[in-house]
């Protein structure tokens, strides 16, 4: 688990950072960073601008979906996480269901792919992209 607690930002608006204690934040770890950080060499996303959005809509076969993309720069009301040199944008009806999760990076001989241990799923699906809450 990533140790950078002390260095995760909340902002309710750009202007504004407050520190977000660890129960209530969004967490990365060590292995999840290393890819994100590849992943934004790769698709030539600016560190000092954009960052990886997570968010939550409507769907899945348990309710709800987690949604992980690569964007230009936060919004207004985002709140943004940061993790060294790698931002996290949260909008903040998604923030409702994400508050508390670690975002996981996992390799084994059948899958890899990002894992979203989350506190606040009731239930989830075999495949872990979708939940219940």
């Amino acid at each position: 688990m990533a140790t950078e607690t002390d260095n995760a930002v909340k902002t309710e608006a750009p202007a504004e950072q407050k520190p977000v204690t660890a129960a209530k934040g969004i967490q990365v770890t060590e292995k999840a960073l290393a890819r994100i950080r590849a992943a934004m060499a790769k698709e030539n996303v600016d560190p000092a601008q954009g960052g990886l959005r997570l968010g939550v809509s409507g769907g899945g076969c348990s309710g709800l979906s987690y949604n992980i993309r690569f964007d230009t720069q936060p919004r207004e009301r985002d709140r943004i996480f940061q993790f060294g040199d790698v931002r996290v944008f949260v909008d903040p009806k998604s923030y409702i269901y994400l508050h508390g999760m670690t975002l996981d990076y996992t390799e084994t001989l059948m899958q890899q792919g990002f894992a979203f241990v989350n506190p606040n799923s009731q239930k989830s699906c075999g495949c872990g992209s979708s939940f219940s809450a």
